[in-house]
């Protein structure tokens, strides 16, 4: 067994989307901070209703998946498809853009606490025109245990050998075979976790302190870790929240213009003229 240690740290740094959403975003905030498959990981967390209020309208996707994951607040989803949700804090969408879809999702609060992340992944040439999909991920969804330790985690994909079994998240039907864990650390307690061999792998501190072996983890920052099959964290005297990302990597061309992730330029100008000829959804 080899240890993963932290091979990059990737600060987020101060953006906006949507309608002017403030956020902080690290993978992603150039072509160089991708973490392949990941293309971007933006975090939100604001209890000013004017840095969130204005959501994200009506927008097109192409090439690749979208995974937010609400830890307070709640947010309302519609895409052409007709689907609808409403994401509750500890809620999870992941939705499959493939070929095309055209949704928004709005704040469904006018004051409090939003918070939470959004992450894209990429989708291999072979499936970046596939049918659109969507799940709605309920709070009671998702799996959750306790070790002996006070240490708990949050399952939303994935296999997990934790606290003497595996878990199962509740995602499917996904490509690159990704484990999302939102780790919750008790107090001065070391935690190992499995992380496939070969599998990009980040971890993403937001609560607490926190370090992997001898390296303090930044909060608020991507920390990216080399190969390996496991991971120890060791937390801080009040405890650590964090996120454990990991994915098969792809290993291909990316060629991005806003929201439609292709392998050339060629299929960029094609999503474009489908999206003024409105065909990019079929």
């Amino acid at each position: 067994m080899s240890e993963r240690s932290v091979r990059r740290v990737i600060p987020a740094q101060d953006s906006s989307d949507g309608a002017g959403v403030r956020l902080r975003r690290s993978v992603g905030q150039s072509q160089g901070s991708r973490i392949d498959p990941f293309l971007m990981l933006d975090a939100f967390s604001s209890d000013d209703p004017n840095d969130y209020i204005a959501g994200f309208p009506a927008h097109p996707h192409r090439g690749f998946e979208t995974v937010t994951y609400m830890l307070d607040g709640q947010m309302l989803h519609r895409d052409h498809l007709g689907n609808e949700g409403l994401l509750r804090a500890g809620g999870v969408q992941w939705m499959t853009a493939g070929r095309g879809v055209i949704h928004e999702e709005m704040p469904q609060q006018q004051n409090g606490l939003m918070r939470g992340f959004q992450l894209w992944i990429n989708l291999p040439a072979a499936e970046k025109m596939k049918p659109a999909a969507y799940q709605n991920l309920e709070p009671e969804q998702i799996v959750e245990a306790q070790d002996r330790d006070g240490n708990a985690v949050r399952l939303v994909a994935g296999e997990l050998r934790f606290g003497g079994g595996v878990l199962h998240g509740p995602v499917s039907g996904i490509s690159r075979q990704p484990l999302f864990v939102d780790l919750q650390l008790a107090p001065q307690a070391q935690l190992t976790l499995p992380v496939t061999a070969g599998h990009s792998a980040f971890l993403y501190l937001f609560e607490g302190e926190a370090s992997v072996g001898a390296t303090p983890l930044c909060q608020q920052a991507a920390s990216e870790l080399s190969d390996g099959d496991r991971v120890t964290l060791l937390a801080g005297p009040q405890g650590a929240r964090l996120l454990l990302i990991a994915a098969h990597p792809i290993g291909e061309t990316v060629v991005q213009y806003g929201p439609f992730v292709m392998n050339s330029s060629a299929e960029i100008e094609q999503a474009l003229r489908d999206y003024r000829d409105g065909t990019l959804t079929g």
